[in-house]
C-alpha cells in the first residue's frame, strides 16, 4: 500500500545574505497557501537536485544560483502523499534581488525573525534544527546557530 502514496522530492535554497534568509510566501492558489518557505521546488523526472533548484528559483524569484552541498534531509507524510525535502546551502549574486514571480512574497529576514512566519510542516522541523530554535521551550538559541547550520543533519522520517 506504501508504494501507492505519491512521493514528491522536493529542493529548496539556504540563501543568507548579510545575516538574513531569503524566505518566500506560497500563492493563495497553492497548496498550503500563505505558509512561507525557503524558496524550493520539485525536482522534475531525469532532473538533478541542482539543476532543479536553479531552474525553480529562476521561476520562482527570477534569479541565479549557485548550489551549494545539502545541509538537511527530510521525509514528511502529509494526508495523501509524502514529501522528500532537500536543503542545499545557495547563494545569488549580489547585484541580483529576488521579486516574486511565482510566489506571493519575498522577505529577507533575521534567524530570530524566523519565529513570526508560518512554515509548513515538512520545512518547519529542519529549518528549527538548521537554525536552533527548540519549539518545546519555544527558546531561540543564537549560539547554536552556526554550529546547527555547519552540521549535516542525518535524515530522518516522521
Amino acid at each position: 500500500m506504501n508504494d501507492l502514496v505519491p512521493h514528491i522530492r522536493v529542493v529548496a535554497a539556504v540563501i543568507e545574505h548579510q545575516g538574513r534568509f531569503l524566505i518566500t510566501q506560497r500563492r493563495s492558489t497553492a497548496v498550503l497557501a500563505g505558509l512561507w518557505e525557503f524558496p524550493s521546488g520539485k525536482v522534475e523526472t531525469g532532473e538533478t537536485d541542482e539543476a532543479a533548484l536553479r531552474r525553480e528559483l529562476r521561476e520562482r524569484v527570477g534569479v541565479d544560483v549557485s548550489v551549494g552541498g545539502s545541509t538537511a534531509h527530510r521525509t514528511h507524510r502529509y494526508d495523501g502523499y509524502v514529501v522528500e525535502l532537500v536543503l542545499y546551502r545557495a547563494s545569488i549574486a549580489p547585484s541580483q534581488e529576488p521579486r516574486p514571480l511565482r510566489v506571493a512574497d519575498v522577505r529577507w529576514v533575521a534567524p530570530q525573525e524566523l519565529e513570526n512566519y508560518a512554515f509548513p510542516p515538512a520545512d518547519q522541523a529542519t529549518t528549527d534544527l538548521l537554525l536552533g530554535i527548540n519549539r518545546d521551550t519555544c527558546l531561540f538559541r543564537p549560539a547554536n546557530v552556526r554550529a546547527a547550520r555547519a552540521q549535516t543533519l542525518q535524515p530522518e522520517t516522521h
